[in-house]
């Protein structure tokens, strides 16, 4: 059935509740208390363990839990599946999801392989058909700042795009004897920093140019090799790190750069934006900031201006708190939700969809395809699905 003809509050399902799973709970929590969005319900929080998903569900304010997500997707009162499972469940549950007419949330990078993600999107363009809404969760481009900066490019402040820098960088496995986890074998989570925090990365460079990539060279390396696992030492299957050009269509280049053993980085997404009138400065560890160098101004005036992203004006502000007073990272899940509900509400077309999640897989597969040539240029196809 399609949920645009149901009538009272909308009923949420979320699967999984650990990491993903506490920071959208957080989300559905507080949205309506800040955001004018249509009437819901937390419904049902789905895990595999029984008493930790109780426990999760008392602290995050669920009303009941499931351990089978197949049960909870066919009832008639879930209208919305948030899917914040590990990647090597995605495409079972999303594609389910959508076929069950539920609208769908699912947590980035769509699947841990591209035919999985081609699969999840084939199945979004048939439930849109039917007003069945999905949206990807590259929550990062909810920080004000980036959402920010995104409207100076399109307005033209920084003129013609040449270059782009983006780094993520964190340090949670620069010591060689953090243990082992899903995260570090391929089989569950399909690559290491390259899908886990590079897709953010991209998915910043597409959101922010508003562009296609059309060729990419790329580099991975894994630096510690084994780790210590439950039965001792065990081999580490994905990347530790990655390197990425890619080569938009307009002619502008963007680098791309994803580590999760950069000592001292603790969760840095750092972009530059460079244009022929302008540029942009962006880091997560200053999530409330934006720096902005307008080149058209007299060259004794210029240099980075620092704008503190907290004023009714900007993107999302006009909800929290009295101006000059900061939000965190968490109020990108909120503001995330808050897109997906209105969209919904509407009947238009979230977004990033998942066409926009699958360009970014497209990509991550690239770069891997190019890291296992030795870093040979891989062209992108000219047409999206």
């Amino acid at each position: 059935m399609s949920n645009q003809t149901h009538q009272g509050a909308l009923g949420v399902a979320m699967i999984g509740y650990a990491f993903m799973g506490k920071a959208h709970s957080n989300a559905w929590r507080n949205v309506a208390s800040y955001f004018d969005v249509p009437a819901f319900e937390q419904k049902v929080l789905v895990g595999r363990d029984a008493a930790a998903v109780a426990e999760a569900a008392a602290k995050y304010g669920w009303q009941e839990t499931a351990t089978d997500w197949r049960t909870v997707i066919d009832r008639d009162d879930i209208h919305i599946v948030d899917i914040c499972a590990p990647g090597w469940m995605h495409a079972e549950i999303a594609v389910a999801g959508l076929e069950a007419g539920k609208h769908v949330l699912l947590e980035k990078p769509l699947a841990n392989t591209l035919a999985e993600a081609e699969a999840i999107t084939a199945a979004a363009q048939a439930a849109r058909a039917k007003g069945v809404q999905s949206m990807a969760g590259f929550n990062y481009r909810r920080v004000p700042a980036l959402a920010l900066a995104k409207e100076l490019v399109s307005e033209g402040r920084l003129g013609t795009v040449r270059q782009v820098r983006a780094a993520y960088l964190q340090d949670w496995l620069a010591d060689e004897t953090a243990p082992m986890t899903w995260r570090l074998k391929r089989e569950t989570a399909g690559s290491g920093a390259l899908g886990d925090i590079a897709s953010h990365a991209i998915d910043q460079v597409l959101f922010l140019l508003g562009e296609r990539v059309t060729e990419v060279s790329g580099r991975l390396q894994t630096f510690v090799d084994r780790r210590p696992g439950a039965e001792g030492l065990e081999d580490v299957t994905v990347d530790d790190a990655a390197w990425a050009t890619l080569h938009l269509a307009s002619g502008a280049i963007a680098s791309v750069e994803a580590s999760r053993v950069a000592t001292g980085r603790k969760n840095s997404l750092q972009i530059e934006i460079y244009g022929d009138k302008g540029a942009l400065r962006f880091d997560l560890e200053n999530l409330n900031e934006l720096l902005f160098l307008d080149a058209t101004a007299p060259a004794r005036e210029q240099g980075f201006r620092r704008i503190v992203v907290t004023e009714p004006e900007h993107p999302y502000l006009d909800a929290w708190w009295p101006q000059g007073h900061i939000i965190g990272w968490e109020h990108t899940f909120t503001h995330e939700v808050r897109d997906l509900l209105l969209a919904i509400d509407t009947g238009t077309r979230p977004s990033p969809s998942f066409e926009d999640g699958l360009e970014v897989q497209r990509i991550l597969a690239a770069v891997e395809e190019s890291a296992a040539a030795k870093c040979a240029l891989v062209q992108l196809p000219t047409e999206g699905a």
